[in-house]
């Protein structure tokens, strides 16, 4: 395929590795030979990059298969996934789980895409809703003003809630940016 026909959420192999197109730009300066600018996501690492390519040039495209996987529990091994249509496990690594750890119930369903029979990413939920294990108590007073305070999740994640909620509530939570989004 060439950089051209690129777009957004496609995965491409780069550097003998696995990127995914965060953002894609096509350029056609003056007389000069159009260019295409990419925002790529290394899968393994994490780490992005920015890239220009001829918009021209051939990319090798990455086929993702996606699986609906139910999260089962972790362990030393590390995170045990289930599929959904024939009951078979996934064990799959702390660092191919990275930042998702934050948000992963026992029995909560979400896809998995695999590359080669590979897990290499997990598609969250939009939003999450979470439990409240820990949370200092308001003082009075300070429901007046917007303050917040700390909370820490079921997950072990700690996030900034207003200070009406306490220990026990249930609360949404946005995957993308780690933020409170409101009660449950």
């Amino acid at each position: 395929m060439q950089a051209n026909d690129l777009r957004r959420g496609m995965a491409i192999i780069y550097n003998k590795e696995i990127h995914l197109v965060m953002d894609f730009t096509h350029y056609t300066p003056g007389n000069k030979r159009a260019f295409v600018q990419l925002t790529l996501k290394n899968i393994r690492t994490g780490k992005i990059l920015q890239n220009k390519f001829s918009s021209t040039e051939e990319m090798d495209v990455a086929h993702l298969e996606s699986r609906k996987m139910q999260f089962l529990y972790k362990d030393t091994n590390g995170y045990h996934f289930m599929q959904t249509e024939d009951y078979h496990t996934v064990d799959i690594s702390e660092d191919v789980v990275g930042d998702a750890k934050n948000y992963l119930k026992e029995n909560m369903e979400l896809e998995i895409d695999f590359h080669d029979e590979r897990p290499v990413t997990i598609e969250l939920p939009k939003q999450v809703i979470l439990k409240v294990v820990d949370s200092p108590p308001a003082i009075r007073g300070d429901s007046v003003s917007n303050n917040m305070k700390p909370a820490t999740l079921e997950t072990g994640m700690s996030i900034q809630v207003p200070m009406f909620i306490q220990e026990g509530t249930m609360i949404r939570v946005n995957t993308e940016t780690g933020e409170y989004i409101g009660r449950e």
